[in-house]
C-alpha cells in the first residue's frame, strides 16, 4: 500500500510539473508576441516621424446640401409610392435644369464650428479655416459660425475673436448661431456677427471678468514654513498662492480686472452699438428669449433651422481643418475612447437613475 501511495504522489507531482512547464511556455510565447507587436508599432512610428517636424493638417470640405438632400430623399423613399416618387424626381430634375439654364450663380455659405474650452484651443483650427475661406469668399457669400463656449482665458478668446474680426474686415457677412451657450469669452466672439441667432434656451451674456486663487500663507505660517517671493518691479506679482498678500496688491489686481472689463465692454459695444452696454455688462447671463429683449441676439432660431432654410437657395460648404495625428497619438486616442466606454458602462450600471 505504501508503494502504491508513493507512486500516486510521484505521478501527481509529475503532472503538476508538466502543467507548470506548459504554462510557462504559453506565457513566454504570449510575451514574445506582445513584444514583437510593440517593436513593430514603435518602428512604424519612428519611420513615419523620421525627417518630419510637427504633423501638418488638412482642410476638409463637405457640401451640406448633399446631407440635407439625402435626408429628404430617404424620407420620400419611405413614404411615397413608386409613381409619386417618379413624379417627384422628374420635377426636381426639371427645376435643376431650369436653374442651370438661367445661368444664375447660387450664393455660397461657408459653415464653421467652434467648440470652446477654457483655453480656446479650437482657435488653432479656426484660424486656418478662416484663412482658407477668405481666399474665395466675397460680399455675396456668407460665413455661418456654430458657436458653443462658456468662455475662458482672456488672451485665448481675444485671439479667437480677432480671427472672426478678419471676416468682418474682409466685407464678408458673418452669422453666428448659438444653440447652447456663448458666455463671457464666447459672447465676445458671438457679438462680432452681423447677425446673432440663438436657440430659445441658449445661455448668453456674462460680460464680465473673474479671477480667483487660493492663498496658503496662513497654513504655511502655522507650520513654521517660510515662502519667499522676490520680484523686480513693483507690481510684478500682486497676489500669490503661497506668499502673504497685501492690501496694495489686492487693489492693483482689482484695478487690472477693471481695465480688462472696460476693454471687454468697449469691444462688445463696437460690434453691437445697439446695446445698453452698462446694463448688460454686469456679468449676468440670459436665456435666448430674454437675451433677445436685451438685444444681445437678433433672432430666436436654431442653427439647424437657419441652415436648412439657407440650403434651399444657396450652396453650403462645411469647413473643418483637421490636424494629422501621429501613429502613437491615434493609438492613444483609441485606447482612451475604449477606456471611457468601459468606465461609462460601469458607471451606468452603478447609477440606474435619470437626471435632468
Amino acid at each position: 500500500m505504501l508503494h502504491a501511495s508513493l507512486a500516486t504522489t510521484t505521478h501527481e507531482q509529475g503532472d503538476a510539473v508538466d502543467f507548470l512547464v506548459s504554462y510557462a511556455d504559453f506565457l513566454l510565447r504570449t510575451l514574445t508576441v506582445v513584444i514583437a507587436i510593440v517593436v513593430v508599432l514603435v518602428t512604424i512610428a519612428a519611420l513615419r516621424s523620421k525627417g518630419r517636424g510637427k504633423a501638418g493638417g488638412q482642410l476638409q470640405v463637405n457640401k451640406l446640401n448633399d446631407f440635407y438632400k439625402a435626408l429628404r430623399e430617404r424620407l420620400e423613399h419611405a413614404l411615397l409610392d413608386k409613381a409619386q416618387l417618379k413624379l417627384q424626381r422628374k420635377a426636381e430634375a426639371k427645376a435643376e435644369k431650369q436653374e442651370k439654364k438661367g445661368g444664375a450663380l447660387r450664393p455660397r455659405v461657408f459653415v464653421l464650428d467652434f467648440d470652446g474650452d477654457i483655453k480656446a484651443s479650437a482657435t488653432d483650427n479656426l484660424r486656418h479655416e478662416i484663412t482658407a475661406l477668405l481666399t474665395l469668399a466675397t460680399a455675396q457669400d456668407e460665413v455661418v459660425l456654430r458657436l458653443e463656449s462658456g468662455g475662458g482665458m482672456v488672451h485665448g478668446y481675444g485671439l479667437a475673436a480677432s480671427q472672426l474680426a478678419r471676416i468682418r474686415q474682409a466685407g464678408v457677412p458673418l452669422t453666428v448661431c448659438v444653440d447652447k451657450v456663448a458666455a463671457s469669452g464666447g459672447y465676445m466672439m458671438a457679438c462680432i456677427g452681423e447677425k446673432v441667432l440663438a436657440a430659445p434656451f441658449a445661455i448668453l451674456g456674462s460680460i464680465g471678468v473673474v479671477a480667483q486663487l487660493p492663498n496658503m500663507h496662513r497654513l504655511l505660517k502655522k507650520h513654521d514654513i517660510d515662502f519667499e517671493v522676490l520680484t523686480a518691479g513693483e507690481y510684478k506679482r500682486t497676489l500669490t498662492v503661497f506668499g502673504e498678500n497685501t492690501e496694495k496688491g489686492r487693489e492693483k489686481f482689482q484695478e487690472d480686472l477693471e481695465i480688462t472689463h472696460e476693454l471687454f465692454k468697449n469691444f462688445v459695444a463696437r460690434y453691437r452699438p445697439q446695446l445698453a452696454i452698462d446694463e448688460v455688462a454686469t456679468g449676468e447671463v440670459w436665456l435666448g428669449t430674454a437675451a433677445l429683449g436685451k438685444q444681445l441676439v437678433d433672432d430666436i432660431r436654431t442653427s439647424d433651422e437657419y441652415l436648412a432654410e439657407r440650403a434651399r437657395e444657396a450652396d453650403l460648404y462645411h469647413l473643418h481643418y483637421a490636424e494629422k495625428k501621429s501613429l502613437p497619438e491615434r493609438f492613444g486616442l483609441a485606447a482612451s475612447v475604449t477606456l471611457d466606454g468601459v468606465l461609462l458602462r460601469w458607471w451606468n450600471r452603478l447609477n440606474q437613475q435619470r437626471f435632468w
